[in-house]
């Protein structure tokens, strides 16, 4: 879905994708196969068992090691030919590229003099154009007409049904608890935990309710009522963390507050749904202009 171009050549969804290609896969590909060298290796008996716990932790470093030299390269490559740096800055952040400003993991990012120098002479360049003439918020807009005016966004069937048979399958293994072990209180806690999961599972694959509708004119959830485009502000799909546990939202201001609208079973990712918040935000500016 290309969504934002400028008077340079990169589109904002190339620039987020070759960047995936670039840094994070090869990061993630060095990892993943340094973990499995050091677990082969430990298997063949060839090193000791704390050498598989030493190539496990070094696959980690090795990883980030070329995440911070390569998301350099890519930083200066994509801030040079992206016109809109802002909304390039935000997306590259949603997706996990690179960190926000004074993160401690921003801070690890590598550069070299020339580097270094280079970026603070783009960080020039934007400020300057931003105080001067904001154009740093006149990107030529490049509608996806495959897009319609309006998308209504409801609970993934396929997502929903599949976790309600994981939570049938463990209520089974709750039964089995009871029937062959005589654990009558660990069984039946099981089976009735996840008897409740997998009923609420099935109640979402089979609600037929829009849970988000966004649209040329505004946008509109299960839980709050339509606002057009003019009263909406800091619009985003984010993942918050607690523990081990992501959980993505939809996210943004409006007169009466502030929405904070789950959506890890809808069927739509956080990247689709930034995308979506992109077009459909500025083709209101382009009506309104």
């Amino acid at each position: 879905m290309s969504i934002i171009q400028t008077g340079e050549t990169i589109s904002l969804d190339k620039a987020i994708s070759k960047g995936h290609k670039m840094v994070n896969l090869p990061a993630t590909i060095i990892m993943i196969l340094t973990m499995v060298i050091s677990v082969t290796l430990g298997i063949q008996k060839i090193i000791a068992g704390w050498g598989i716990l030493a190539g496990i932790l070094f696959s980690f470093v090795l990883g980030w090691l070329y995440w911070s030299i390569m998301i350099t390269k890519w930083r200066l490559w994509a801030f040079e030919n992206v016109g809109n740096v802002h909304q390039l800055k935000k997306r590259a952040i949603q997706e996990k590229l690179i960190w926000p400003d004074n993160s401690i993991f921003e801070k690890t990012e590598i550069r070299s003099a020339a580097e270094k120098a280079k970026w603070q002479l783009l960080r020039q360049r934007f400020h300057q154009r931003a105080s001067n003439d904001r154009s740093m918020q006149q990107e030529v807009f490049i509608d996806d007409l495959t897009i319609p005016a309006e998308t209504i966004i409801y609970y993934s069937k396929l997502a929903n049904y599949l976790e309600m048979s994981i939570m049938l399958l463990a209520a089974g293994a709750g039964i089995y608890l009871i029937v062959i072990t005589d654990r009558l209180w660990l069984g039946s806690g099981l089976t009735a935990a996840c008897a409740w999961f997998a009923w609420k599972e099935y109640r979402q694959a089979t609600n037929k309710l829009p849970q988000i509708i966004i649209s040329n004119k505004g946008i509109q959830t299960a839980s709050t009522s339509f606002y057009p485009w003019k009263s909406i502000g800091n619009e985003e799909a984010i993942t918050r963390t607690s523990g081990n546990n992501y959980n993505h939202y939809l996210s943004y201001d409006h007169p009466g507050g502030r929405e904070l609208f789950n959506i890890d079973d809808l069927d739509i990712t956080t990247t689709e749904l930034n995308q979506l918040l992109i077009l459909y935000r500025n083709r209101s500016k382009q009506r309104r202009s």
